[in-house]
């Protein structure tokens, strides 16, 4: 990833066109979406011939612009692999800046209108990054930090280990209501917690990483696996069209692939484009079923309360209670509930009683069982059932 505005095309030696200034381009020709394909060229002039509103979801590792200063040695003077490739220089803050401009405007202009877009970075470049997205009209929904389980230390000892990337996570503007956030998916494979933006996940290492035939790093900047798939699982669907523009060794190909999405990758260099290739033409995509998605709560039929009292689920005069049976309110025939000569609904009631501002009564609220208490939102899944047997 990270390397589609390189120089002259070939292998990484023969890399050495950094850029110290804007790119001259001739008015872009549209062009269909290319589908499982990877494009060779300038990242730039390449997305200025996609068409307009073509994919749903973008991962973005631009170049990070890291200004290293010299090899980095360790302490027994070995040196560090580190990123010192020329796609990663730039002359000047505000030539990365106007490239950066011109990729994110092309990549607005390619997004669904309620497509999302993730950009990773580190400290040198991504507070530049989220700046000039809120400047083009993206709307930031999260910054999601990538803890990692094994960074590079710190070898000179004068700064604290560079131990985490920072991922935005944004819609296209504001008025992006609709965009897809897989959250009861992501929820269930959490251990019914919500998930959070930190994310504790290692580098790319191992049998994962990718060589050449010397044995050394295909890409120096290989995203993990685990990274991708989390992003793709949580704001695309099985089907969806994925854009990275910074395509590098393919992780986002493979795990698209993988999780039987697709996608466009945008690569300048023609090894690494070749290794991706190769990698994404050997993942077998998964079962559909292992893919399907729960439906979600807030698609399913609305209920009120009072359609279990009018079923006959729940009688007018049974008492409900919270799991741990410090609250007791008493079911009315409206629908309401009373509580403590106050009455209301099932979400009114269950935050006066605990003091807070809003409560889920469906969740909140219990009822005695045949084996103990269970929630009365057990009750709106059998009106919900049987709506759904209705309509077939």
């Amino acid at each position: 990833m990270r390397n589609a505005h390189a120089g002259v095309a070939g292998s990484k030696s023969r890399i050495q066109v950094s850029r110290n200034g804007m790119t001259a381009r001739l008015p872009a020709v549209r062009r269909s979406a290319p589908i499982d394909d990877i494009i060779i060229g300038d990242t730039v002039a390449e997305l200025a011939k996609l068409p307009d509103g073509c994919v749903d979801l973008i991962f973005a590792d631009p170049p990070y612009n890291l200004q290293l200063e010299g090899a980095l040695s360790r302490p027994d003077q070995s040196v560090v692999d580190a990123v010192d490739d020329d796609w990663d220089k730039f002359a000047s803050f505000t030539h990365y800046d106007d490239f950066t401009r011109e990729w994110l405007k092309e990549a607005r202009r390619v997004l669904k209108a309620d497509a999302t877009i993730f950009v990773i970075g580190s400290y040198h470049n991504i507070f530049r990054v989220g700046a000039i997205m809120q400047d083009l009209g993206f709307w930031i929904l999260n910054d999601i930090v990538w803890r990692k389980a094994n960074p590079m230390p710190n070898f000179r000892g004068r700064r604290f280990t560079n131990a985490h990337e920072t991922m935005i996570w944004a819609s296209r503007d504001p008025s992006a209501k609709s965009y897809t956030f897989n959250y009861d998916a992501l929820k269930a494979g959490n251990e019914d917690c919500q998930v959070r933006s930190d994310w504790f996940l290692p580098i790319c290492t191992g049998a994962e990483r990718l060589k050449d035939a010397q044995g050394r790093k295909t890409h120096p900047t290989q995203k993990p696996e685990a990274l991708l798939a989390r992003v793709i699982l949580s704001a695309s669907n099985p089907g969806d069209l994925v854009l990275d523009p910074f395509f590098g060794s393919g992780t986002t190909g493979a795990v698209a692939r993988r999780l039987r999405r697709t996608f466009i990758g945008i690569e300048r260099d023609q090894t690494y484009a070749a290794a991706a290739r190769a990698r994404i033409d050997a993942v077998e995509p998964l079962p559909a079923d292992a893919l399907a998605l729960p439906p979600a709560k807030r698609s399913e039929p609305r209920v009120a309360f009072a359609s279990v009292v009018e079923m006959g689920l729940l009688a007018p005069g049974a008492a409900l209670t919270d799991e741990k049976r410090r609250y007791k309110a008493t079911v009315r025939a409206d629908g309401a509930l009373s509580l403590n000569q106050m009455v209301g609904s099932i979400h009114k009631m269950g935050a006066l009683a605990q003091g807070l501002p809003a409560c889920n009564g469906w969740t909140f609220w219990h009822y005695e069982a045949k084996g103990g208490l269970r929630p009365i939102d057990s009750l709106r899944a059998q009106i919900r059932a049987a709506m759904k047997d209705a309509a077939e």
